[in-house]
């Protein structure tokens, strides 16, 4: 007998089958794995048989062709109901499992829906209420996690001895410094322009700005020692991501060149990990993105090689292709910024499958379940129905023996009356993930 062992027959070895085994045999059920494709091979293993042919005493998964096709073409989904569980991809009724959590776990991981024809957004992006997690009710559940575990169990009916991983739980708070100060680091013009357009609009804002760039009250923005005192308090793992790109519409960081800025870069860089925050239009311009890569490692004086969307804002598979190419091996944009869930239905790491090229890449993408703008811009959430919706994503990530994964702005932390709420939502999220 051999205790963390299977084999899988298949008509043939397909580089989509090879990836998604590997992804819940080996990555969450800690099996070793080997595909075959002659019965010859087979030896005294337990089989899982994901063929059409017939073999007694192995453990039958009727093959939906997904995982043995090339290119990308329109799928028919239907959802049903399993054991509480959704699933799409049924199986016939000799199977031993009613669906085919291959193909079902291949066509969410990979995001293969983003490939196909969509709608975007107005910033060019694949919406979380586009996506068939969504539209079926499943999105705030690691379905793929929860099949695997299902899988286990009825693997462990067929064959006793098969011992599998225990998950362990994780957690991890990210920080977005998209504006890492309110009035410090503007330069002459960016101040003088914002004095201006106070005075005019919001006066109270030209008093506060001016008692700020006098050093008689700190900036309202520059919430870093409160949060990494929270980060310390709750021994919580933490990356920052830092932008380092020009002036736009979208993009409202300081110059990389003030040195205010650069010190606090540097200053966080020594205690956490700290990545890439590309600019708006960096998603879709290998230049751009190069560039203020570039400046960021010499802020830092090291090699950056993890990084996260400005906006959420990429396109599958351009965006993930030129990360790689650019020397980043790890990405941190995979959620959606107007539904919180798990975009890519599971709660933990993966590794970037390429549908274009046919190939599992180098690229390990960490999904994160909610975002701070989410719940309070696209959901119009209060801090109390916020924390509601954290709690279940927590309860669920803790249930698959995931990676928690959020994401806060400095700027949804400020120490005024109107963020209070998320301030202690902010506290108590980062205990609660904790225990």
């Amino acid at each position: 007998m051999y205790p963390g062992q299977v084999k899988i027959i298949a008509e043939r070895n397909a580089p989509r089958l090879n990836y998604t085994a590997g992804l819940i045999l080996g990555d969450i059920l800690g099996l070793d794995w080997e595909i075959i494709t002659d019965l010859n091979d087979r030896g005294d293993y337990p089989l899982i048989n994901y063929s059409s042919i017939l073999v007694p005493g192995s453990f039958k998964i009727q093959p939906f062709p997904l995982l043995f096709e090339y290119g990308i073409r329109p799928v028919e989904i239907s959802v049903s109901d399993w054991n509480g569980l959704p699933v799409i991809f049924h199986s016939t009724s000799d199977s031993d499992i009613p669906f085919d959590i291959f193909a079902s776990s291949f066509y969410l991981v990979s995001r293969y829906e983003e490939y196909l024809e969509y709608q975007p957004d107005k910033h060019g992006r694949f919406a979380g209420s586009s996506s068939i997690a969504y539209r079926n009710g499943f999105l705030t559940i690691p379905v793929v996690d929860l099949w695997a575990k299902a899988f286990a169990d009825l693997l462990s009916a067929k064959y006793p001895w098969l011992v599998f991983r225990k998950r362990e739980y994780k957690a991890l708070l990210t920080i977005d410094s998209d504006q890492p100060f309110a009035y410090k680091g503007k330069g002459l013009l960016r101040t003088m322009g914002g004095l201006v357009h106070d005075i005019a609009v919001w006066p109270r804002n030209s008093f506060e700005r001016l008692r700020v760039l006098s050093g008689k009250s700190s900036d309202p923005f520059a919430v870093y020692d409160y949060i990494i005192s929270n980060i310390e308090e709750t021994s919580s793992d933490a990356k920052f991501f830092f932008p380092a790109g020009k002036l736009s519409d979208y993009d409202r960081n300081p110059s990389w060149k003030n040195q205010e800025y650069r010190n606090l870069i540097r200053e966080t860089g020594e205690k956490y990990v700290a990545g890439l925050h590309p600019s708006y239009y960096a998603s879709e311009n290998s230049q751009v993105f190069r560039t203020e890569k570039d400046r960021l490692q010499s802020v830092l004086g090291r090699e950056i090689n993890i990084s996260r969307f400005h906006f959420i804002r990429f396109k599958l598979p351009g965006s993930y292709k030129m990360l790689i190419d650019e020397g980043i091996s790890e990405d941190h944009s995979m959620g959606y910024p107007d539904e919180p869930g798990f975009r890519a239905g599971i709660a933990g790491p993966f590794m970037f499958y390429d549908l274009e090229e046919e190939k599992t890449s180098g690229l390990k993408v960490v999904p994160f379940q909610v975002m701070d703008a989410t719940l309070y811009q696209y959901r119009q959430l209060d801090p109390d129905l916020a924390e509601e919706l954290i709690l279940k994503l927590i309860s669920e990530t803790r249930k698959a023996g995931g990676l928690f994964v959020s994401l806060w702005h400095n700027t949804s932390l400020q120490d005024k009356p109107e963020w209070q709420g998320w301030r202690r939502l902010f506290e108590k999220m980062l205990k609660i993930q904790q225990t």
